[in-house]
């Protein structure tokens, strides 16, 4: 039996939801009717394939990345470029980029197609972000990502370098090492942003510290491209004295890829506590629902 992907507009009849096996997008573009008419269709063509495309090149793209990869595939080279900058460092794998990069391309697709005012295509938090000029975007930090928790905003203006934006942490779909409820990267693609993420995410760590519990991630899912590399499953009672170690840790690691120009800030959250790097213009507020129109969350 053949496998189909779901495409349909959502019932607010303004936003496109595509899902495949485990790309799962909202996307919502705006501007003339015909224009977003026909992003639309350019996304979903885009779309239809987009998963069977990966799968080919799975083995490689679960592999640790190198400086040169013999990748075919538009979306997997976008993957390894994202996660290149950190190979020398620390084990990453291109899978590391994926949500992001997925995000990038029907964004990609959708521009070729029409000129939108403002468009974005959010993979699971993980969003590929157009705006037009004068155009301005607002984001919904969660204290974690498997929860309602305390919201706080950023606002995105046109003239900012950011169009991506990730997060990843020990509560995301994927395993992370380290021990953060949530880091959101701001960068200038979603791919950078979602590489970068992970890489911070397991900055904010105690290793070997006796409250966090690990285990090896091929046993938790055999084909993780983890392999037997011990992730976290849950963390205990922390002092404030630890989680502020545990944020600072992760908070040295980006400030490190700010300087690098890798990223173009971070929030780092643990236990509700919080640290910011980079962008100034992150509001602090107490918990409140988000009203803001075009608000999505990260």
């Amino acid at each position: 039996m053949t496998r189909l992907p779901q495409i349909a507009l959502l019932s607010d009849g303004r936003r496109l939801h595509l899902q495949d096996g485990p790309i799962d997008l909202i996307v919502e573009a705006r501007g003339r009717a015909d224009a977003v008419r026909a992003a639309y269709e350019a996304a979903a063509r885009r779309f239809a394939g987009l998963l069977d495309e990966l799968c080919t090149e799975l083995p490689e793209l679960r592999t640790a990345a190198e400086k040169r990869a013999a990748l075919n595939g538009v979306v997997a080279r976008r993957m390894h470029a994202a996660v290149v900058p950190y190979a020398s460092d620390c084990f990453i794998t291109p899978m590391a980029a994926v949500a992001g990069s997925v995000a990038e391309e029907i964004l990609g697709a959708m521009l070729g197609a029409a000129a939108l005012d403002q468009a974005y295509v959010n993979n699971g938090g993980d969003i590929a972000l157009h705006l037009g000029e004068g155009e301005h975007f607002s984001v919904g930090l969660m204290d974690r990502p498997d929860r309602h928790g305390v919201m706080r905003t950023m606002r995105i203006a046109s003239d900012d370098p950011v169009r991506g934006i990730a997060t990843s942490g020990r509560h995301g779909r994927s395993f992370s090492l380290g021990i953060a409820d949530a880091v959101t990267v701001l960068a200038a693609t979603a791919s950078q942003a979602d590489a970068a993420a992970t890489i911070i995410a397991n900055a904010v760590d105690l290793p070997g510290h006796p409250a966090v519990i690990r285990k090896p991630a091929n046993e938790l899912q055999p084909d993780s491209d983890l392999g037997a590399r011990l992730v976290t499953r849950d963390v205990g009672e922390l002092s404030q004295t630890e989680i502020a170690a545990a944020l600072e840790s992760g908070a040295e690691c980006a400030r490190k890829l700010f300087d690098r120009g890798l990223i173009e800030g971070a929030v780092l959250q643990l236990c509700g506590d919080m640290l910011v790097i980079g962008p100034k213009d992150i509001e602090r507020q107490e918990a409140r629902p988000l009203t803001l129109e075009n608000a999505v969350h990260a």
